[in-house]
């Protein structure tokens, strides 16, 4: 399934360096968090 969704998804900017600001997430680990939520229908907080 990720070779799939993975060309679909937009390329990431590079951060900046004075202000990096929060590290980025893994995309996969994203997508399998939110298809989780909606597989086993846990209310988002």
């Amino acid at each position: 399934m990720w070779a799939e969704v993975e060309p679909l998804l937009p390329p990431r900017p590079p951060r900046r360096y004075r202000y990096p600001g929060r590290k980025p997430l893994d995309d996969r680990k994203v997508l399998c968090g939110i298809l989780f939520l909606l597989y086993t229908a846990i209310p988002w907080e």
